[in-house]
């Protein structure tokens, strides 16, 4: 027998308003890293992703979770939507710590850790994103006792997960090759970047430059910790390939195996065309992208390398290694170099910087490469990954 139309309507009505109030939850986000003394990439993409997922309609509750060792630093928490606004999601904060708040597996249906560290407690459903594995996949980028409990803390996290998402195939590729993960369980979504809303005049870009390596001289510029897996020996052995008037400016602490850069600096009396600025706030970063004649980006093993895009996004070129994912995320805006072999790299700055007209070409596939990684679109699939776990 057919229903009249009116009860199809109402019966079609009923389902939609079921499966909506199926894909509502609560979900916990471990918004830990979006603050600390010194925010690195990891707390860029905590927080651009948190911000984000702001802006997107959906019917889901997040609890914005902070370890009580922030407590002093929760002036700085992130808010988003603090007034409610139709169809945008609710925010609320909270703290964690193991065994102190043993009721939050209760308030949530779901918990995501943004990096690869399982929650002090069990919930009914976990996510992770393992955003690199180099202290399981490099023996020589970090001490004994991290890889120790960087790698029982993956094995951990990927275990307990029902979804575990990676900002790139190759961080995919090395997580089915070092863990027992089913490959149906991962879920690649890269990250993105944020277009400069304005940059610096010419006029400016150059009396930065001339402020920074000396009038006439050519800026090479690096992001990221001084390290072993960033390579950073390398970038200055680099030096000596080239004229004296290129000169590497560094922004970043000072990390595993940063000694020995310290020391080869000194030995080989490159305190003059190496500028080691140590840790650069993200609100410098443009400054000094916009200033730069080559982004130079030599590191051995990268999760995605979210800098290369912030050169791009900054119309820099970019000369980078051709290691791990840094091919996959500068796809052809890049020239791709031999980590291992300074000549190489030396080599390959210099036609950049000195080649006009593929200057000009890089930097305009450059542009729109950063122009396909939008944290918007970043934040979308993972609100499907949400909404596919709650369907579960």
């Amino acid at each position: 027998m057919l229903l009249p139309a009116a009860s199809v309507k109402n019966c079609s009505t009923i389902r939609r308003v079921k499966s909506k109030i199926a894909l509502m939850a609560t979900i916990a986000l471990d918004a830990t890293y979006t603050v600390g003394p010194q925010p690195s990439g990891v707390a860029v993409y905590c927080r651009r992703l948190i911000e984000s997922l702001a802006t997107l309609e959906s019917e889901h509750h997040y609890l914005l979770c902070y370890r009580i060792s922030r407590f002093k630093r929760r002036r700085e928490f992130l808010r988003p939507n603090p007034t409610p606004q139709p169809n945008l999601p609710r925010f609320s904060i909270r703290f964690y710590h193991n065994p102190w708040t043993f009721w939050l597996p209760w308030q949530a249906e779901l918990f995501h850790s943004l990096v690869q560290r399982p929650p002090a407690f069990r919930f009914k459903k976990e996510i992770v994103t393992v955003l690199d594995l180099f202290p399981v996949t490099g023996k020589d980028f970090s001490m004994p006792e991290f890889q120790r409990k960087f790698s029982a803390l993956l094995l951990e996290a990927v275990d307990r997960a029902v979804r575990v998402i990676t900002p790139s195939l190759h961080t995919s590729d090395e997580l089915l090759k070092h863990t027992t993960v089913p490959r149906e369980k991962i879920r690649m979504i890269p990250l993105g970047v944020d277009l400069p809303l304005d940059s610096l005049s010419p006029e400016r870009c150059m009396l930065e430059r001339e402020r920074l390596v000396g009038k006439g001289n050519v800026m090479i510029f690096t992001v990221g910790a001084i390290q072993t897996r960033k390579n950073t020996l390398n970038a200055l052995k680099a030096l000596r390939h080239l004229p004296s008037r290129y000169r590497l400016v560094i922004a970043g602490g000072n990390g595993h195996g940063s000694e020995i850069v310290h020391d080869f600096i000194r030995a080989e009396g490159l305190s003059s065309r190496a500028l080691v600025l140590g840790y650069v706030p993200a609100e410098r970063l443009p400054v000094l992208y916009d200033t730069a004649n080559v982004f130079l980006f030599p590191s051995f093993d990268e999760g995605f390398g979210l800098p290369v895009l912030e050169a791009m996004a900054h119309g820099l070129p970019v000369v980078a290694s051709a290691a791990a994912s840094l091919p996959e995320v500068g796809g052809d805006a890049a020239v791709y170099v031999n980590p291992h072999d300074p000549k190489d790299i030396a080599e390959k700055v210099m036609r950049v910087a000195e080649d006009e007209g593929l200057r000009e070409s890089m930097i305009a596939r450059g542009l729109e490469r950063a122009r396909q990684f939008t944290w918007r679109r970043t934040a979308s699939a993972y609100l499907d990954v949400y909404n596919e776990v709650q369907a579960m």
